[in-house]
């Protein structure tokens, strides 16, 4: 009789446990405050007290969304950014005379006539308000007819003001006021790393902005122009972005797009631009004159490489050796020679050809220039009467 009794209890005891178990697990609330389980411990977090922000300062949503979006840059600069059409009539062997005898016309018409029209599309840049558009000279080469797309979708006839082959830049006029040009702005203070947008109509999809980093300044010895100084991106540039915009995070122009590494046609990702500082030397030069008027005195001029300096016994392997010298040009008739090492110009050293080249196209005409010469192994000053660089490619003008 008691071990039945006690089995009754410990049954009893085992389900008020399980019952309580339950309660507490899923309503604790029933249960009486001595038996609910105690509530974790609240962890205040330390208070710290604000940082007090400089006056005008934008807060920080709005320091990120400045981080996030560059939308700002973009709606100032997409406005001035212009597609360009060229059109090209070539023609081939159309141009046999028999083919425009009078008589064969009237029989065979122009069946036998190959002549075609061609078109090619690029990208400019509206840089003022009366209507001048700077874009590349290839973009524009050999065209017959330039017509010039507005981001309103206004199209407009343009004449060719002048190019530049040996920067690969051209000037445009569009008769329209009032258009919306785009700031210049300072390539100097540039740093590597710093966030750009390329704006352009690649592959003609239509105008798209692409957005990357300065990779690299000065970047020269490329074989792309004769006077480089290249910004390096990793911005996308495509076919069609040619004369295109590279802008700052302030929409303002550092650079006019210009070719690309690839072994695809397509970007890369790098990407090359001419700096606003040149593109506005030039484009001066071609509003006032229709061309650039450049120093020049006459020599083919070779780098001095480390082999060529062991090779040939050169007691500098820097610098720029004279390979050729015009026959009367200004050089010949200064005394150079040929083997002459060009080791500086005015005081100012010269370390290659890419930076000879430039010092000298910045001379004016008509000056006097001293430059430096390692012959053999002593040093000639030699006082040279500036002349002016002949135009590689006659550009045509006014069209």
């Amino acid at each position: 009789m008691l071990n039945k009794l006690w089995l009754v209890f410990a049954q009893a005891v085992t389900i008020l446990l399980a019952l309580l178990f339950i309660f507490a697990t899923l309503r604790p609330e029933w249960l009486p405050a001595r038996l609910a389980p105690p509530a974790p411990p609240q962890v205040e977090a330390p208070r710290t007290a604000p940082a007090e922000a400089p006056a005008g300062a934008p807060s920080a949503g709005q320091r990120s969304q400045a981080i996030l979006s560059y939308s700002a840059a973009a709606d100032r600069a997409i406005p001035a950014v212009v597609n360009i059409f060229t059109t090209m009539n070539a023609r081939g062997p159309s141009e046999n005379p028999l083919f425009n005898d009078p008589l064969f016309r009237r029989y065979f018409g122009d069946q036998f006539s190959d002549r075609q029209q061609t078109n090619s599309l690029g990208s400019g840049v509206i840089v003022s308000a009366d209507g001048h558009v700077l874009t590349n000279a290839h973009v524009v080469e050999a065209a017959d007819e330039i017509e010039v797309l507005l981001s309103t979708g206004i199209r407009a006839k343009a004449r060719l003001v002048g190019a530049d082959p040996e920067t690969d830049l051209a000037v445009l006029k569009i008769g329209m006021d009032d258009l919306p040009a785009l700031e210049f702005g300072d390539p100097e203070t540039s740093k590597i790393g710093d966030v750009v947008l390329a704006i352009g109509n690649p592959f003609g999809v239509g105008q798209t902005v692409t957005m990357g980093i300065i990779s690299a300044l000065g970047r020269t010895q490329l074989g792309i122009n004769t006077f480089e100084n290249f910004i390096q991106t990793d911005a996308a540039i495509n076919p069609g972005n040619s004369g295109g915009a590279l802008v700052d995070t302030a929409g303002r122009l550092i650079g006019i797009n210009t070719a690309i590494y690839s072994r695809t046609g397509g970007s890369l990702g790098i990407g090359f631009a001419i700096p606003s500082s040149t593109v506005q030397d030039v484009m001066t030069q071609i509003i006032r004159h229709g061309r650039v008027i450049r120093g020049y005195i006459g020599v083919e001029p070779q780098d001095v490489t480390p082999e060529l300096a062991e090779a040939f016994q050169l007691p500098r392997r820097d610098g720029a050796i004279i390979a050729g010298v015009m026959r009367g040009g200004p050089a010949e008739k200064a005394g150079v020679k040929v083997g002459d090492i060009l080791v500086s110009m005015e005081g100012k050293q010269v370390g290659n050809v890419n930076q000879m080249l430039n010092m000298i196209a910045l001379l004016p005409p008509g000056s006097t220039a001293r430059f430096r010469f390692l012959r053999d192994t002593e040093e000639v000053d030699l006082p040279i009467v500036i002349g002016t660089r002949p135009d590689p490619k006659p550009a045509p003008v006014g069209r």
